[in-house]
C-alpha cells in the first residue's frame, strides 16, 4: 500500500488546477461583479424632464395641453421609482447617486442614460 512518488506528485498537480480554477471561477462570478458601481444622477433627469413640462405649461394657453403636460408629469413620477429599483438587477451591480461618489474609477458606471431611457420608454 505504498504510494510512488509520482502518484502523489500527480494528486498534488491535480489538486493545484482544481483549487485555481475554483478561485479563478469564484473571481469571475463574485468579486469582479461586487466590485462595479453603477452611479445615476436623478438630479439631472428630473430638472430635465422639470423643464420639459415647465416649457408645456408656459409655451401653451389650451387647457388641453396643460392637461397633458400635467399626465406626463404623474406617469414621469410614477415610472422614476421603478426605474431606480429595476438599475441594479440590470446592471448587476451597486447603484448610488452622482453625488455620493467621491471619484470616478475603472469599475465606475454612469448610469443615467439607461435611467432617462427607462423613464421616458412607455
Amino acid at each position: 500500500m505504498k504510494t510512488s512518488v509520482a502518484q502523489i506528485l500527480a494528486n498534488a498537480l491535480l489538486l493545484l488546477f482544481l483549487v485555481a480554477g475554483g478561485l479563478a471561477l469564484y473571481d469571475r462570478i463574485v468579486v469582479r461583479p461586487a466590485l462595479v458601481i453603477g452611479v445615476v444622477d436623478v438630479a439631472e433627469v428630473y430638472r430635465s424632464k422639470e423643464a420639459e413640462f415647465t416649457q408645456i405649461l408656459t409655451k401653451t394657453a389650451l387647457e388641453e395641453d396643460r392637461q397633458k403636460a400635467l399626465l406626463m408629469a404623474r406617469v414621469f413620477a410614477q415610472r422614476l421609482p421603478v426605474a431606480l429599483e429595476e438599475l441594479p438587477r440590470d446592471c448587476n451591480c451597486l447603484v448610488v447617486l452622482k453625488s455620493a461618489i467621491a471619484g470616478w474609477t475603472s469599475h465606475t458606471v454612469d448610469l443615467t442614460p439607461l435611467l432617462r431611457k427607462k423613464v421616458d420608454t412607455p
